[in-house]
C-alpha cells in the first residue's frame, strides 16, 4: 500500500490517514481539533510525531481485538460505537528523553481497524521493512551476573527481556554461577556454534565484560605481541617465547620455525591465580589444532558485543553510550547499532621478579592501571559485601598509605601529538605554578559519529596523526622514550573511562577507536598534592593532568618493568599480577552494540 492512504484509528488521536513510504509510515489526523490534549500534551508520554521512521521502530506487534482510546478531550464515537472493539496492532518506537539526549525511551503507537486483514497486512509490511535492516541481531548469547551491583544483574535482565521478546530477538541466557564461568564458556565453544550468534551481551559490570572479551579473544585474535624497545629483551629467546623475536617494528615476527600463536589467557603455568579466569583448563598447545584455520577470528565485522549496565561503575557503557541506563543499552542492541572499539593487548612476561619468563596475554577495553589503581582493586576484594561503596572505602585506605613504586616505563613516541612530560623535581612549588602554566590544546571529545574515529574505517590502518604503518616503520625507526623513578601509579586509558564519580573520565579526550592509549604516569609527590589531583577527576570541565608530577603521553604501545614482588595491575576492574608487561592498542579490534555518546 505504499503511496496509498488507509484510514485507521490511532489511540489518543482519533481517525488518521496512514501512508507507507520507503523510509517510514506517516499519518494525517482527519479531526486534528479533537486530539489537542492527548497524553503527550501533559508530559506523561513523549510527543507523538506525524511520521514514524522504520529506523526508529524496534518492534511491530499484532494484538488481540480490543478498545482503542480516542482523544482525551472528547467522547468520540468510533465506527458507530463508543469505545468500539477493534482489531489492533502496536508499532513500538523509540524517542529521546527530553532531559537526557543520550537516553532512549520506548513508546508505542496503537492502531485499530474494523478489518483484521488490514491490520495483518500492515503488520507484515512493517515487519518486512524493519527486518530489511541487516544490522539488527537475530540471535544473541546473554550472560547475566546475578550478584553484580547488589543483585541488579537479574533485575535488569527481567526488565529488558520483554523488549527482546517483542523484537523477536532470540536470546540464549546463561546465569553465571562462578568466577570464570563466562570466560570458560566462550573459550571452549566451537567456532561453528559461535557463528550461530550475532553477538554476546553482558548483563553486569566492566568485570563481566572483560571476562567475555578475554574468552572470545583468547584463541581467536592473532595479533602479534606488542612492540618493545631495545633492551626489553624477551622476544629474542626462542625457547621461552615460541620463536618470537623483536624486529623493532609495530609487529613482532616469528622465526622460521616458530608457530604464530598466542598462549591462552588462563594459563595454569602461571604462578598466580586470576580471580575471574579459571585455571582448570589445560594450556598445552594442541599440535593438531595448529594446522586448522579458525572460522571465527578478530577483528570481525559481523560479531558484536553488548553491555546492559548493572555493575558498580559501568565505565565502558558510560563512555560508549553516554547513559548508564539498561533500557537504552537494550534498545541499542536490538537496533544493531555498531561502533568499533579499541582494545588494549597486555602481555605479562613475568608475574614477579623471580618468576620464569612466560608470556601470558590479557585484554582490556577501558583501563589498565598499576600502583594506586591496582591496590584499590586488590583491597576492595575484601569488602565486596559493601557493594559499590567498597571502592570509596578501599580508595581511602590505599590513599592514606601513600605507597610509591620504583618502575621503568618506555613508550612509543607519537610525533604529531602533544605529551605533557612532568618533572620529578620541584613539586613543592606546584601551587604557585598552576595559575601560570600554559593551557593545554583544545580537547576533541569523542561522540556519536566521531570524525576522529571515522578517519580510518578499516581496523589496523592508521590516520594522518598516527604512527606510520608497519611497512613505513621499516624505514622510519620508531622512537622509544624511557621514563623511570618512583611512581604512585601508572595507568593506560583505552577510552575516556567516564563514570558517575568522574564525569569527564580519566582522560576526557580519549577516543573509542583511534588506535591510541593514554599513558598516565603519576610520580611520587606530597600527599596533599596527590589528593588535589584526585579530586579534580570529580569536577566536570577540570583538567587533572596538568600537575607537574603527572605525565600524559598519547602512544600506541608501552612497556613496564618493576622490581616489586607483588606488582598488581587493574584490568577493567580485575586483578592481574605482573611486574613486567608490554601493552599495545589494537585499533577497532571488536565491535560494540553502541552509537557513541551524545555530547
Amino acid at each position: 500500500m505504499q503511496g496509498d492512504g488507509e484510514v485507521l484509528f490511532l489511540g489518543g488521536v482519533g481517525e488518521v490517514a496512514v501512508t507507507l513510504g520507503h523510509d517510514g509510515l506517516s499519518f494525517l489526523p482527519l479531526h486534528p481539533e479533537l486530539g489537542s490534549s492527548c497524553l503527550s500534551s501533559i508530559g506523561l508520554l513523549p510527543k507523538l510525531e506525524n511520521k514514524i521512521k522504520f529506523s526508529d521502530v524496534y518492534a511491530v506487534e499484532l494484538l488481540d481485538e480490543g478498545p482503542v482510546c480516542g482523544p482525551w478531550n472528547t467522547r468520540i464515537v468510533v465506527q458507530g460505537k463508543k469505545n468500539s472493539e477493534m482489531h489492533r496492532f502496536a508499532v513500538h518506537v523509540i524517542t529521546r528523553s527530553r532531559k537526557h539526549p543520550s537516553q532512549l525511551v520506548p513508546c508505542e503507537y496503537l492502531f485499530g481497524h474494523k478489518d483484521p486483514e488490514t491490520c495483518k497486512s500492515l503488520v507484515e509490511h512493517l515487519s518486512a521493512c524493519i527486518n530489511n535492516e541487516q544490522d539488527r541481531p537475530k540471535n544473541l548469547m546473554v550472560f547475566v551476573h546475578p550478584l553484580c551491583g547488589k543483585g541488579r544483574g537479574c533485575k535488569n535482565w527481567e526488565m529488558v527481556a520483554p523488549l527482546f521478546d517483542r523484537a523477536n530477538v532470540n536470546t540464549k541466557v546463561i546465569i553465571t554461577k562462578r568466577a570464570g564461568h563466562a570466560y570458560d564458556t566462550l573459550a571452549s565453544i566451537s567456532d561453528k556454534e559461535l557463528k550461530k550468534f550475532d553477538g554476546v551481551v553482558a548483563v553486569g559490570g566492566d568485570g563481566l565484560f572483560n571476562e567475555i572479551l578475554n574468552g572470545l579473544l583468547n584463541s581467536r585474535n592473532k595479533t602479534s605481541y606488542p612492540p618493545t624497545p631495545e633492551g626489553f629483551g624477551y622476544f629474542g629467546s626462542t625457547e621461552k617465547c615460541q620463536g618470537y623475536k623483536n624486529d623493532g617494528l609495530n609487529n613482532s615476527t616469528p622465526t622460521s620455525e616458530a608457530v604464530n600463536v598466542m598462549l591462552p589467557v588462563g594459563s595454569n603455568k602461571s604462578d598466580d591465580h586470576e580471580p575471574l579466569l579459571s585455571t582448570g583448563q589445560s594450556v598445552g598447545l594442541d599440535i593438531s589444532s595448529l594446522n586448522q584455520v579458525p572460522s571465527v577470528s578478530f577483528p570481525n565485522d559481523w560479531f558484536r558485543l553488548g553491555i546492559i549496565p548493572s555493575g558498580s561503575t559501568d565505565a565502558i557503557v558510560l563512555s560508549t553510550t553516554g547513559e548508564r541506563d539498561a533500557v537504552t543499552s537494550a534498545l541499542l542492541i536490538i537496533f544493531g547499532r555498531r561502533i568499533a572499539l579499541d582494545i588494549a593487548q597486555v602481555v605479562r612476561w613475568k608475574s614477579s621478579p623471580s618468576a620464569e619468563v612466560l608470556p601470558t596475554v590479557r585484554y582490556a577495553a577501558s583501563f589498565a592501571g598499576y600502583g594506586f589503581y591496582g591496590e584499590v582493586i586488590r583491597e576492595s576484594e575484601n569488602y565486596r559485601w559493601m557493594g559499590p561503596a567498597r571502592y570509596d572505602f578501599s580508595g581511602t585506605m590505599v590513599f592514606l598509605k601513600h605507597r610509591s613504586y620504583d618502575a621503568k616505563v618506555a613508550f612509543l613516541e607519537n610525533e604529531n601529538s602533544h605529551s605533557l612530560a612532568a618533572s620529578a623535581e620541584n613539586v613543592a612549588d606546584e601551587v604557585q605554578s598552576l595559575q601560570s602554566r600554559r593551557k593545554r590544546s583544545r580537547k576533541t571529545i569523542c561522540q556519536a559519529n566521531c570524525s576522529v574515529c571515522k578517519e580510518t574505517s578499516t581496523p589496523g590502518q592508521d590516520s594522518e596523526d598516527e604512527i606510520p604503518n608497519s611497512s613505513q616503520m621499516i624505514h622510519d625507526n620508531p622512537k622509544w622514550i624511557w621514563s623511570e623513578g618512583r611512581f604512585l601509579s601508572v595507568g593506560a586509558a583505552v577510552i575516556s573511562c567516564r563514570n558517575e564519580r568522574a564525569p569527564d573520565g580519566l582522560v576526557a579526550e580519549a577516543h573509542l577507536s583511534d588506535g591510541f592509549l593514554h599513558l598516565l604516569l603519576i610520580r611520587d609527590c606530597p600527599l596533599p598534592l596527590y589528593l588535589w589531583h584526585l579530586t579534580q577527576f570529580t569536577k566536570k570541565g577540570s583538567d587533572p593532568l596538568t600537575f607537574k608530577f603527572v605525565e600524559h603521553h598519547k602512544t600506541r604501545a608501552f612497556t613496564f618493568i618493576s622490581s616489586h614482588d607483588e606488582s598488581i595491575w587493574n584490568l577493567d576492574g580485575e586483578l592481574f599480577q605482573a611486574c613486567e608487561v608490554s601493552v599495545q592498542a589494537c585499533r577497532g579490534l571488536v565491535n560494540l552494540f553502541a552509537s557513541g555518546p551524545e555530547v
